[in-house]
Protein backbone atom coordinates (compact mmCIF):
# COMPACT_ATOMS: atom_id res chain seq x y z
CA UNK A 1 0.00 0.00 0.00
CA UNK A 2 1.10 3.37 -0.73
CA UNK A 3 -0.02 7.04 0.06
CA UNK A 4 1.14 10.17 -2.13
CA UNK A 5 0.42 13.38 -0.25
CA UNK A 6 0.63 16.97 -1.22
CA UNK A 7 0.06 16.07 -5.69
CA UNK A 8 -3.09 15.88 -7.09
CA UNK A 9 -4.17 17.41 -3.97
CA UNK A 10 -2.09 20.40 -3.46
CA UNK A 11 -3.94 23.87 -3.99
CA UNK A 12 -0.98 24.47 -6.89
CA UNK A 13 -1.85 21.94 -9.18
CA UNK A 14 -5.36 21.23 -11.75
CA UNK A 15 -6.78 18.63 -13.43
CA UNK A 16 -7.17 19.88 -16.68
CA UNK A 17 -8.69 16.51 -18.53
CA UNK A 18 -9.20 12.51 -17.45
CA UNK A 19 -9.34 9.70 -20.17
CA UNK A 20 -9.39 6.11 -18.56
CA UNK A 21 -6.26 5.74 -17.24
CA UNK A 22 -5.06 9.02 -17.69
CA UNK A 23 -4.93 12.34 -15.99
CA UNK A 24 -3.63 15.82 -17.35
CA UNK A 25 -2.92 18.22 -14.53
CA UNK A 26 -1.03 21.47 -14.94
CA UNK A 27 0.71 23.55 -12.24
CA UNK A 28 -0.63 26.85 -11.63
CA UNK A 29 2.78 28.52 -10.28
CA UNK A 30 6.40 27.80 -10.48
CA UNK A 31 7.25 28.31 -6.63
CA UNK A 32 11.07 27.03 -6.57
CA UNK A 33 12.23 30.80 -7.95
CA UNK A 34 15.42 33.03 -7.24
CA UNK A 35 15.09 37.03 -7.63
CA UNK A 36 16.38 36.36 -11.05
CA UNK A 37 14.16 34.18 -12.52
CA UNK A 38 10.85 35.40 -10.67
CA UNK A 39 9.84 37.79 -13.15
CA UNK A 40 9.80 35.40 -15.95
CA UNK A 41 7.52 33.07 -13.95
CA UNK A 42 5.40 35.63 -13.23
CA UNK A 43 4.70 36.09 -17.08
CA UNK A 44 4.87 32.76 -17.81
CA UNK A 45 1.96 31.79 -15.33
CA UNK A 46 -0.42 34.93 -16.62
CA UNK A 47 0.66 33.81 -20.18
CA UNK A 48 -0.39 30.37 -19.80
CA UNK A 49 3.14 29.04 -19.90
CA UNK A 50 2.97 26.41 -17.24
CA UNK A 51 4.40 23.04 -16.15
CA UNK A 52 1.76 19.69 -17.42
CA UNK A 53 2.31 16.19 -16.73
CA UNK A 54 0.74 13.15 -17.31
CA UNK A 55 -0.92 11.03 -14.33
CA UNK A 56 -1.31 6.95 -15.53
CA UNK A 57 -3.41 5.19 -12.95
CA UNK A 58 -2.18 1.50 -14.42
CA UNK A 59 -4.63 -0.45 -12.44
CA UNK A 60 -7.11 0.77 -14.95
CA UNK A 61 -4.61 -0.81 -18.26
CA UNK A 62 -1.23 -0.99 -19.10
CA UNK A 63 0.50 2.00 -21.37
CA UNK A 64 3.15 2.52 -23.59
CA UNK A 65 5.30 5.78 -23.36
CA UNK A 66 7.91 7.81 -25.39
CA UNK A 67 11.37 7.07 -24.22
CA UNK A 68 12.69 8.82 -21.41
CA UNK A 69 9.00 10.04 -20.81
CA UNK A 70 8.98 8.84 -17.32
CA UNK A 71 9.51 10.90 -14.16
CA UNK A 72 8.47 8.86 -11.00
CA UNK A 73 6.43 5.31 -10.44
CA UNK A 74 4.71 4.08 -7.11
CA UNK A 75 3.56 0.54 -6.08
CA UNK A 76 3.46 -2.26 -8.04
CA UNK A 77 4.74 -1.16 -11.51
CA UNK A 78 7.17 -2.69 -13.70
CA UNK A 79 8.05 -2.18 -17.17
CA UNK A 80 9.19 -3.90 -20.49
CA UNK A 81 10.42 -2.97 -23.61
CA UNK A 82 7.44 -4.64 -25.47
CA UNK A 83 10.05 -6.62 -27.84
CA UNK A 84 9.02 -9.69 -28.48
CA UNK A 85 11.95 -11.19 -30.83
CA UNK A 86 14.76 -10.15 -33.24
CA UNK A 87 12.10 -9.58 -36.12
CA UNK A 88 9.96 -7.32 -33.75
CA UNK A 89 12.99 -5.50 -32.80
CA UNK A 90 14.19 -4.75 -36.32
CA UNK A 91 10.67 -3.91 -37.12
CA UNK A 92 10.16 -1.36 -34.55
CA UNK A 93 13.80 0.44 -35.13
CA UNK A 94 12.56 1.01 -38.89
CA UNK A 95 9.20 2.54 -38.06
CA UNK A 96 11.56 4.36 -35.54
CA UNK A 97 13.91 5.75 -38.34
CA UNK A 98 11.07 6.25 -41.04
CA UNK A 99 8.77 8.36 -38.69
CA UNK A 100 11.09 10.28 -36.11
CA UNK A 101 9.94 8.82 -32.78
CA UNK A 102 12.17 6.72 -30.62
CA UNK A 103 12.30 3.15 -31.94
CA UNK A 104 11.49 1.37 -28.70
CA UNK A 105 8.53 2.36 -26.29
CA UNK A 106 8.53 1.09 -22.85
CA UNK A 107 5.68 -0.48 -21.82
CA UNK A 108 4.70 -0.19 -17.76
CA UNK A 109 1.86 -2.42 -16.18
CA UNK A 110 1.01 -3.25 -12.68
CA UNK A 111 -1.60 -1.70 -10.27
CA UNK A 112 0.64 1.27 -9.16
CA UNK A 113 0.69 4.89 -10.51
CA UNK A 114 3.50 6.01 -13.04
CA UNK A 115 3.73 10.19 -13.63
CA UNK A 116 5.42 11.80 -16.89
CA UNK A 117 8.26 14.22 -16.99
CA UNK A 118 6.75 17.99 -17.13
CA UNK A 119 6.54 19.42 -20.09
CA UNK A 120 5.62 23.35 -21.14
CA UNK A 121 3.97 21.87 -24.25
CA UNK A 122 0.14 21.01 -24.23
CA UNK A 123 -0.95 17.59 -23.62
CA UNK A 124 -4.57 16.59 -25.64
CA UNK A 125 -6.33 13.63 -25.07
CA UNK A 126 -7.68 11.57 -27.66
CA UNK A 127 -10.25 8.30 -27.73
CA UNK A 128 -8.71 6.53 -31.08
CA UNK A 129 -12.54 4.68 -31.36
CA UNK A 130 -13.48 8.19 -32.43
CA UNK A 131 -11.28 8.30 -35.44
CA UNK A 132 -12.57 4.97 -36.90
CA UNK A 133 -10.00 3.24 -34.49
CA UNK A 134 -7.19 4.28 -37.02
CA UNK A 135 -5.77 7.68 -36.16
CA UNK A 136 -2.57 9.22 -38.13
CA UNK A 137 -0.25 11.78 -35.84
CA UNK A 138 2.20 14.21 -37.28
CA UNK A 139 5.90 13.83 -36.49
CA UNK A 140 7.13 14.46 -33.04
CA UNK A 141 3.36 14.73 -31.26
CA UNK A 142 3.33 10.74 -29.48
CA UNK A 143 3.38 10.78 -25.42
CA UNK A 144 1.92 7.78 -24.14
CA UNK A 145 -1.23 5.21 -25.03
CA UNK A 146 -2.69 1.83 -24.25
CA UNK A 147 -0.40 -0.82 -24.78
CA UNK A 148 -3.59 -2.36 -26.81
CA UNK A 149 -3.22 0.17 -29.40
CA UNK A 150 -1.04 -0.82 -32.41
CA UNK A 151 1.43 1.12 -33.88
CA UNK A 152 2.27 0.64 -37.61
CA UNK A 153 3.97 3.27 -40.12
CA UNK A 154 2.47 4.51 -43.02
CA UNK A 155 3.61 6.32 -46.26
CA UNK A 156 2.60 9.03 -48.22
CA UNK A 157 0.28 8.23 -51.61
CA UNK A 158 2.74 10.11 -53.76
CA UNK A 159 6.63 9.60 -52.85
CA UNK A 160 8.39 12.04 -54.87
CA UNK A 161 6.24 15.47 -53.43
CA UNK A 162 6.37 14.95 -49.85
CA UNK A 163 10.31 16.26 -49.70
CA UNK A 164 9.30 19.13 -51.81
CA UNK A 165 6.17 19.72 -49.18
CA UNK A 166 8.73 19.89 -46.25
CA UNK A 167 6.83 16.14 -44.53
CA UNK A 168 8.45 13.16 -43.89
CA UNK A 169 7.27 9.67 -46.20
CA UNK A 170 6.50 8.10 -43.29
CA UNK A 171 3.60 8.91 -40.14
CA UNK A 172 3.28 7.20 -37.03
CA UNK A 173 -0.34 5.32 -37.14
CA UNK A 174 -2.08 4.10 -34.08
CA UNK A 175 -4.68 1.83 -34.34
CA UNK A 176 -7.22 0.04 -32.52
CA UNK A 177 -9.48 0.71 -28.93
CA UNK A 178 -7.98 2.95 -26.38
CA UNK A 179 -6.92 6.38 -25.56
CA UNK A 180 -3.73 8.49 -26.76
CA UNK A 181 -1.88 11.40 -25.01
CA UNK A 182 -0.26 13.55 -27.39
CA UNK A 183 1.99 16.90 -27.13
CA UNK A 184 0.70 19.79 -29.29
CA UNK A 185 1.80 22.68 -29.67
CA UNK A 186 -1.23 24.96 -28.89
CA UNK A 187 -4.23 24.34 -26.25
CA UNK A 188 -7.33 22.16 -27.13
CA UNK A 189 -9.01 25.48 -26.72
CA UNK A 190 -7.34 26.45 -29.97
CA UNK A 191 -7.38 23.18 -32.11
CA UNK A 192 -9.59 23.08 -34.95
CA UNK A 193 -11.55 19.68 -35.96
CA UNK A 194 -12.24 19.74 -39.79
CA UNK A 195 -14.85 16.32 -40.74
CA UNK A 196 -14.94 15.66 -44.08
CA UNK A 197 -17.63 13.48 -45.75
CA UNK A 198 -16.34 12.24 -49.38
CA UNK A 199 -14.41 15.68 -49.38
CA UNK A 200 -10.94 17.27 -49.48
CA UNK A 201 -9.13 19.41 -47.26
CA UNK A 202 -5.90 21.57 -48.51
CA UNK A 203 -3.53 23.45 -46.22
CA UNK A 204 -0.61 25.65 -46.93
CA UNK A 205 1.35 24.61 -44.30
CA UNK A 206 2.33 22.22 -41.29
CA UNK A 207 -0.68 22.77 -39.31
CA UNK A 208 -2.23 19.37 -39.26
CA UNK A 209 -1.54 17.52 -36.43
CA UNK A 210 -3.50 14.32 -36.29
CA UNK A 211 -6.09 12.86 -39.34
CA UNK A 212 -8.01 9.86 -39.64
CA UNK A 213 -6.17 7.08 -41.63
CA UNK A 214 -9.19 6.46 -43.62
CA UNK A 215 -8.23 9.72 -45.57
CA UNK A 216 -5.85 10.02 -48.51
CA UNK A 217 -2.71 12.20 -47.81
CA UNK A 218 -0.81 13.34 -50.51
CA UNK A 219 1.12 16.70 -51.63
CA UNK A 220 -0.12 18.43 -54.34
CA UNK A 221 0.64 22.33 -56.55
CA UNK A 222 -2.25 24.58 -55.22
CA UNK A 223 -3.44 24.80 -58.60
CA UNK A 224 -3.37 22.34 -61.81
CA UNK A 225 -0.57 24.02 -63.75
CA UNK A 226 3.07 24.87 -62.84
CA UNK A 227 2.21 28.66 -63.68
CA UNK A 228 -1.23 28.47 -61.67
CA UNK A 229 0.65 27.22 -58.30
CA UNK A 230 3.67 30.20 -59.04
CA UNK A 231 1.32 33.02 -59.42
CA UNK A 232 -0.56 32.29 -56.51
CA UNK A 233 2.42 32.21 -54.60
CA UNK A 234 1.17 29.51 -52.69
CA UNK A 235 3.36 26.41 -54.60
CA UNK A 236 2.70 22.79 -52.88
CA UNK A 237 -0.20 22.27 -49.88
CA UNK A 238 -0.97 19.14 -48.05
CA UNK A 239 -3.88 17.40 -49.39
CA UNK A 240 -5.99 15.19 -47.20
CA UNK A 241 -9.13 13.52 -49.41
CA UNK A 242 -11.58 11.01 -48.48
CA UNK A 243 -14.25 10.81 -45.61
CA UNK A 244 -12.72 11.10 -41.89
CA UNK A 245 -11.38 14.02 -39.78
CA UNK A 246 -8.26 16.16 -39.50
CA UNK A 247 -6.95 17.95 -36.22
CA UNK A 248 -5.39 21.12 -37.25
CA UNK A 249 -3.17 23.87 -35.28
CA UNK A 250 -4.15 27.52 -35.97
CA UNK A 251 -0.62 28.14 -37.51
CA UNK A 252 1.75 26.28 -38.77
CA UNK A 253 4.36 24.11 -36.23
Amino acid sequence: MYTIKNFLQNDDVTVLSQMGAFSVIEWKRDLSLTPETVQNAWFCSEMNVRRRQVVVDLKQAPVTIQAGAMQWMVGDVYNDTGVKGAGDFLGKALRGAVTNESAIKPEYKGTGTLVLEPTYKYIILLDVAQWGNNIVLDDGLFLACYSSLKHTAVMRSNISSAAAGGEGLFNLAIQGFGALCLESPCPQEELIEIELNDDVLKIDGNMALAWSGSLQFTVERSSKSLIGSAASGEGLVNVYRGTGKVLMAPTSR
